[in-house]
């Protein structure tokens, strides 16, 4: 199966290093890695990276944690095989945080990665996003697509971060021969999300299993391509291991567009709440249709989403049940 590689080959080969390990995303690709047989240095900082994830994967002989922010120069010389950069807070509630601190992790820790690779000779990819296309005006959108981004809103730090990312990664395959890798993902949900992530499917879960009204924003129209995120972490991996010359930027996202309002009820339907909608302004900048082409990543890589809205819902309402009673 493309983009698959077994264990044994795996066990062979350096470490591979998963940049924001810790997080919603690190944590499912250290987990896929580990039990492929492959040895992961987690490299995180905790600011939004999980603690509770770290210690889930130290039952893995092969797996270690390093402490450390992107941001800064990577003083490891070892070998290494593959480098993942996930390293940055991906929800707008995070990484408006603290924006110019969001801009160097996309940027610094790029390229801080890129030099690191440069060093070992690993093959990096580079966890860009749907954000890249900011409000399209292409549906839907293709790589090709250069985007309608506002460079000074309240997103324009994780939005142009991301960009001016990927022109490093393109820049240094090109320049200094580093094999690299850009996959542009969408909107990802899943089992591992954090409570307080403040994006639409982790918002509605809490807010439906507390019995809270539950939030839109706008009218509700505004569609997302939700992909669960065992199917995304696939899509990467596959991207990572393919064909040196396949760099990307690919798509890699639900191509079934759903409104919100059609995530609500499917929600609310599931976890049998009766709690009632509440609809408050749109968010500025908010994209109002959001759908991924991935006719490169079914041509180059063989893949695409196989876990239908509701099965992905099911499994994510379950592991939030738990988290919610415990909290």
């Amino acid at each position: 199966m493309p983009g698959r590689h077994d264990g044994s080959a795996a066990m062979g080969r350096a470490p591979v290093l998963v940049a924001g390990g810790a997080g919603f995303l690190g944590a499912h690709l250290c987990r896929r890695l580990l039990n492929e047989g492959c040895t992961v240095i987690c490299l995180d900082n905790l600011d939004t990276g999980s603690r509770d994830a770290i210690e889930s994967l130290r039952e893995y002989p092969r797996f270690s944690w390093v402490r450390h922010d992107v941001v800064d120069p990577i003083p490891f010389e070892g070998p290494l095989s593959r480098i993942y950069n996930l390293a940055c807070p991906a929800s707008p509630r995070h990484y408006q945080a603290d924006p110019p601190h969001t801009l160097l992790t996309c940027v610094d820790g790029a390229r801080n990665l890129l030099e690191l690779a440069r060093r070992t000779g690993a093959r990096i990819l580079q966890a860009s996003t749907s954000e890249v296309y900011g409000d399209p005006r292409e549906h839907p959108q293709h790589e090709s697509y250069r985007g309608n981004v506002n460079v000074v809103g309240l997103r324009s730090c994780y939005d142009e971060g991301k960009r001016c990312a990927e022109t490093l990664f393109s820049d240094y395959g090109a320049r200094h021969g580093v094999c690299t890798k850009i996959a542009r993902i969408f909107n990802t949900y899943g089992p591992g999300m954090a409570l307080d992530d403040g994006r639409l499917v982790s918002n509605l879960v809490v807010q439906a299993l507390k019995g809270h009204s539950m939030t839109l924003y706008g009218d509700g129209s505004q569609t997302r391509s939700l992909c669960y995120v065992d199917d995304l972490i696939d899509g990467l991996v596959r991207l990572m291991e393919g064909p040196a010359t396949f760099r990307g930027p690919v798509n890699l996202g639900n191509p079934r567009e759903t409104t919100v309002l059609e995530v609500a009820n499917a929600i609310r339907e599931i976890t049998g709440t009766s709690a009632p909608l509440v609809r408050l302004a749109l968010p500025p900048d908010d994209p109002k249709r959001r759908c991924p082409d991935i006719v490169l990543a079914r041509r180059h890589l063989g893949w695409r989403p196989m876990t239908g809205l509701k099965d992905g819902l099911r499994r994510t309402v379950a592991d939030f049940s738990l988290r919610v009673a415990g909290a």
